[in-house]
This record gives structure tokens, sequence and C-alpha cells, in this order.
């Protein structure tokens, strides 16, 4: 079946959604008027009452159905995103421009900047597409970030394909009747009532049996717009666009995480303009690898059962087969698509402005330098208490006998422990010294219900790691605070703090001296011995 013929019964798919809707509507008009006139005597009046009323709340929802249904296809309006125009970025707008052009289509009358690794163009449509409206495209500024010039002429030629690329004026009203009926089955199914959901399996499944219809429709639609970017920017150049968004998508998430949410549990945020802005630095910092290892990192989306777009693997093997066009990809070599943009950093401290809440936007700002100390510090506070609870509870509970020997009372109660209470990195040393790391303290931790039934050698092994992270957190606070560590925002590895040669040599190694079957923490004491004869270093 042709491309035509198949958006022709798509389309007669699409009227059958309405027709649905007319013919019950119209079989509940009927019942009611033999219901009141035929059926019901005046002794049975409430019978006439209730099927009224329950038929009434059954027009209800397939009226609001019809209402969602013709909505769908309206733009509202776009809160998490800043606004350009020609005359703010006019080399954006100039790409942009080129792109509607070159595929045959109208340029968008709205350009929007958000803050995520996408780019669509929508349009205020009418009869489904019929009849057009105002158009409007929003664009990622981390996409901008990631991708070249040349890579994003690609990704612009894209979207506008999907308009370009209409066989017949029925093919976009079936993209658009999908983006709808997907829309209106959400409705139905968050419905508040059963009489709501029970009208609303009907739609749904018909919604289901449209999509699966429609889907080789969609799918060619995206497989002609890959080859209209193609045509446009270059056979290697839209694969290479094609290979990047994935990773770019990964390297942001990691981003949101790692470092614009650094300060989330300190009630502090980036630098104005940080926040977003801040996903250029990672990027700069790291190679090609890296970045792909990012990605390799994040869980893949669940696809959608009714996702139009193909698998990427297949896009780029089909863009890979077509003909090659002496256009060799450049796209390594160019600046990338921020280099269109006039004073980024004021587009990026925008944008903040446009999505951030009230609350977080009201947040203390921090350079990145003190962000990644704090954050170390605090990081460091959290994994080492959990050892030196530990270590104070042992102490209260072992008692040094005249003789030197050590008596553990196990029944004692241990109570809670002030912050004042908690004993330093020499104390817990100590402690290690008389016996009470694998006696006491080990038992102490916390661990998972499953862990306490292990003993011996696993019992060490298990919780052997926590004891070095709990007693490694300890040093790095006493580092920082005599000067000695310094922070890293590191954008090529992980926040964190840089430590004096000495330290980062011999750290580890001491480290698990102290914490071996055998406690030994005399290379770890040689080296806080070296740290107080060389006196504090203010960073």
């Amino acid at each position: 079946m042709t491309f035509r013929l198949r958006a022709v019964r798509a389309f007669a798919l699409l009227l059958g959604f309405f027709l649905m809707g007319v013919v019950l509507l119209s079989a509940m008009a009927v019942l009611d008027w033999l219901v009141m006139t035929r059926v019901v005597t005046a002794e049975a009046a409430w019978v006439g009452g209730v099927v009224l009323t329950v038929t009434v709340l059954l027009a209800a929802a397939i009226l609001r159905g019809f209402f969602v249904f013709l909505r769908a296809g309206r733009l509202g309006p776009v809160t998490d995103g800043v606004a350009v125009t020609p005359q703010d970025q006019p080399e954006l707008w100039e790409q942009v421009r080129a792109a509607a052009e070159v595929t045959g289509q109208r340029p968008p009358d709205e350009l929007y900047l958000v803050a995520e690794v996408n780019a669509g163009v929508a349009e205020q449509s009418r009869l489904l597409g019929l009849l057009h409206g105002r158009r409007r495209m929003l664009l990622g500024l981390p996409l901008l970030a990631g991708l070249t010039v040349p890579q994003l002429r690609a990704v612009l030629a894209h979207e506008f394909g999907h308009y370009g690329n209409l066989d017949t004026r029925l093919g976009g009203v079936t993209m658009r009747g999908r983006a709808a009926l997907l829309h209106t089955a959400e409705a139905f199914q968050d419905g508040s009532t059963q009489l709501h959901q029970a009208i609303g399996f009907l739609y749904v499944g018909y919604a289901r049996m449209f999509l699966r219809t429609t889907q080789s429709v969609a799918r060619h639609q995206e497989l002609a717009a890959d080859q209209m970017a193609a045509r446009y920017a270059g056979r290697d150049t839209t694969a290479a666009a094609l290979r990047t968004v994935p990773v770019i998508n990964g390297a942001y998430t990691h981003y949101l995480e790692t470092y614009a949410a650094m300060g989330s549990s300190l009630g502090a945020l980036p630098p104005v303009g940080e926040v977003y802005g801040g996903f250029r630095r990672l990027l700069d910092a790291r190679t090609g690898e890296q970045l792909a290892a990012l990605s390799a990192r994040q869980r893949p989306p669940r696809p959608h059962p009714y996702d139009s777009h193909p698998p990427t693997a297949e896009r780029i093997a089909l863009i890979e087969k077509l003909p090659a066009d002496d256009r060799p990809d450049r796209s390594t070599v160019e600046t990338t698509g921020l280099a269109l943009l006039r004073d980024s950093d004021r587009v990026f401290a925008a944008l903040e402005a446009r999505v951030l809440s009230r609350e977080s936007a009201e947040l203390r700002r921090m350079s990145w330098d003190d962000l990644a100390m704090s954050r170390a510090l605090a990081d460091a506070e959290s994994w080492s208490r959990p050892l030196r609870v530990a270590v104070a509870r042992a102490l209260r509970s072992a008692e040094q006998d005249t003789d030197g020997t050590v008596t553990v009372r196990r029944n004692t109660a241990t109570g809670g422990v002030t912050d004042d209470a908690l004993p330093g990195l020499e104390e817990t040393l100590d402690a290690f010294d008389r016996g009470l790391l694998w006696m006491e303290i080990a038992d102490r931790l916390p661990k998972p219900h499953q862990a306490a039934r292990l003993t011996g050698l696993s019992a060490r092994n298990f919780i052997r790691p926590r004891i070095f992270d709990g007693l490694a957190s300890m040093i790095h606070l006493r580092l920082a605070e005599s000067g000695h560590a310094q922070p890293d925002i590191a954008w090529s590895d992980q926040p964190g703090l840089v430590l004096p040669e000495s330290w980062e040599k011999a750290m580890d190694n001491a480290v698990d001296a102290a914490v071996s079957d055998t406690p030994d923490t005399a290379p770890l004491r040689v080296l806080l011995a070296d740290l107080s004869d060389s006196g504090t270093v203010v960073g």
C-alpha cells in the first residue's frame, strides 16, 4: 500500500473517532426518549431518572473527549523557555530560516530556547492541520552546546522535514491525529469516575488501534525527514548528528545530577547563569570517548510502544546507504551551535529565571569551587558519622581493667551520641590500637538485615569498605580543616578534593593497614605527623 493510500486510510479512521462519539450520543438520546415516553410508567418514574442521569454523565464524558481532542492542536504558553526574536539572535534565526527554506516550509513565528536536549516544531493547527496556524519552534540550549553548526543544520532540516515531506496534506493530518489521540487517551485514563473510565475504555481501545494502524505512516515521515536533512546538511554530517544527540543527552543527565544539583543538600545553587550554562564546561573538558562513556552508563529510556521514531541505529544505517555527496563531515572541527548566540551568558541566566521555581531562585549562590568544597565536606561528615558513632559507643561500653585487659559489656545500653561526644581521628585510631575495631566497632556499624547474619571473615569483608570510607572521610575533614585539601570541580572527572601529593600516594595503603584484620595505624600516624610538621596551608 502506498503512503498516500495509508494516509487516506488513517484519515478515515480519524473521522471514525468522531463518528463513534456521534453514534454513542445519538443512541443515548434515543434511549432517553424511549425510556421517558414509551417504556417507563408513572409508577416507575424513578427508573427514567436513573437512566437519564447515567446517559447524561456518559454524554459529558464523550463531549469532554471531543473537547480535549480538538484542543490538542493548540499552542499553549511556554513557561519554561526564553523567547528570542530575529533582532535578539539574528545568526540563529538565519540558520532556522535557511533550514525552513530548503525544505519548502515557512519559518516559525516564534522561537524558544529551552533547557532540554530537544528540538521540535509545533503548529497551531485547525481541523487537525487542514488549516495552518501559528508555528513555533523549541530548541534546547544543551543541544546547541553539544552540536556543531553543521550538525545543528541537520537537526533543523529534520524538524522542518516533518512538514516538508508530507506526500499529501492527509499525511500531516495523520501525524497531528496521532498526537491528539494520545493526548485524548491519557485524559480518559485519568478519569475521575467509573462511568468516565468506562466510556474511556472504548476510546482508549480505538486510539490504540489507530496508533498501531498509522505506525508505518509515522515512521515513513521520520525516515523521509532524515533524508531531507541529509540532502541539506550532508549524509555524513546527518549521521554524525544522530550519533551525537544520545551522547549529549547522557552527558547532560550526568551534569544535572552531579554538578547542577551539587548544592541541593546545602540549599545553594551555582553562580547565576551556570545552573544550565555549566554544561558547556563539562563538554569542553571531556573527549568524545569520555562523553560517550557517560551516555553508556545511563539507562536508556523505555521506548513508547507507539513511538514514531525508528531505532537510531536503523536510521543511521539508512542514511549511510545514501549516495556519497562529496561533502566530508567537517562537524568535528566546527564551532558549536552556541557560537550562533549573542551573549550566551545572558541567555543562560534568562533561562534560569524562567525555569527555576521561586523558592529555588532565592537560594544562595556559590562559586563552583565553594560548592565543590562544601559538598565534599558535607559528604565526608555524612560518610564518617556512622564510624564515629560506632567508635563512641564502643568506647562507652568498654572499661579498662587495672591489669590492662579490655572488658566488653555487650549488654550495656548505648543510647544516642551527640555531635560533641563523637571521637576525633586520633581517638578513633587509639580505639583501633586497643583492639576494639573487630571486637566492638564493626558490630555497631549499621548494616542491612541480610548482612547481620554474616559471621567471621565474611562479616569483616562486608563491613570493611564502610570502615575504610568512614576513616578516609575523617582524613579528608582533617586535611580540609588544616588547609591541605583544595576543592576540585573536576569537569573531566568527579568533583571532590585535591590532596597533597604525599597523601595521594600513601593514603590508601595507610588506611588499608588500619582496617586490616590486624589493624596497624602506624603508617597513618606517620602521615599525620608529617602533616603537623608541615604546618597549615591556606588555599
